[in-house]
């Protein structure tokens, strides 16, 4: 497969839509061979900067789209744009609805026991017909991880979501993607807190404007607020360097 790609930090993101992402990841069902999809936001990018083992999968993987909307515009900044967004919850919930559709199977893994639980009975309420392959929390030791590689080997799912953080999530299906041999296989962070009710996502308004940061960090100001502070400070002299640099190079050639 043959993607046109930006590079924001030295970290490749794929020119692609949410619907070309779908179509691929049909195509990906059908071939029957293991795929990776990563999606990157501001975080991500600051984090691969010096974690040189998660900048070097996510630009191995066989689909990166852009999760956050600063993302997007920073691209536009760059010159090298992206044509929209691939946020990963929403690619989730678009993946879960083309399941039901067309007969696709899914695994999820990840979270808390309940919370787990809870996702699946949301998703089955809603659409009847959803084929799931299994399910487990994300609570098991990293000696157990080939058993449990195994297990969703054995459940012949189309679909796995990996409800982990980063960079666990990525390093895990780096470790066992050809073992777990899912066609579809897309880390969603923390999408199962969303759909279980845990955690309330921002409005679609305040996800246009790139502020969903923010709303996370009103909900829970204590746990991030020292994250949000470095992480969009270290995007921002990242990017201020990068923009500095690009434009020198046309004055040395």
């Amino acid at each position: 497969m043959s993607l046109e790609r930006a590079s924001i930090l030295r970290v490749r993101v794929d020119k692609v839509t949410m619907d070309d992402t779908l179509r691929h990841c049909d195509d990906f069902i059908k071939t029957r061979v293991p795929h990776q999809i990563v999606v990157v936001n501001v975080a991500k990018l600051v984090k691969a900067k010096t974690d040189r083992t998660l900048r070097r999968i996510i630009n191995e993987a066989d689909l990166v789209g852009a999760d956050g909307v600063p993302v997007v515009w920073f691209s536009k900044f760059l010159k090298d744009p992206i044509p929209g967004r691939v946020n990963g919850t929403d690619l989730m919930e678009r993946l879960v609805a083309r399941a039901a559709d067309k007969g696709y199977s899914i695994y999820f893994l990840g979270a808390k026991p309940e919370v787990v639980r809870e996702v699946v009975n949301v998703y089955t309420r809603r659409y009847s017909n959803l084929k799931v392959a299994g399910y487990r929390d994300g609570y098991f030791r990293p000696e157990e991880e080939v058993k449990v590689a195994e297990e969703i080997k054995e459940s012949g799912a189309d679909i796995i979501f990996l409800a982990f953080g980063s960079p666990k999530k990525e390093k895990f299906v780096r470790d066992h993607l050809y073992r777990m041999n899912v066609p579809v296989v897309h880390g969603v962070g923390g999408s199962f807190d969303i759909v279980a009710g845990i955690t309330k996502r921002a409005p679609i308004w305040v996800q246009s404007i790139g502020m969903e940061w923010f709303y996370r960090l009103v909900q829970e100001p204590r746990r991030m607020w020292k994250r949000y502070l470095f992480t969009n400070a270290s995007f921002a002299f990242l990017i201020g360097i990068e923009l500095f640099r690009r434009t020198l190079r046309p004055q040395r050639a």
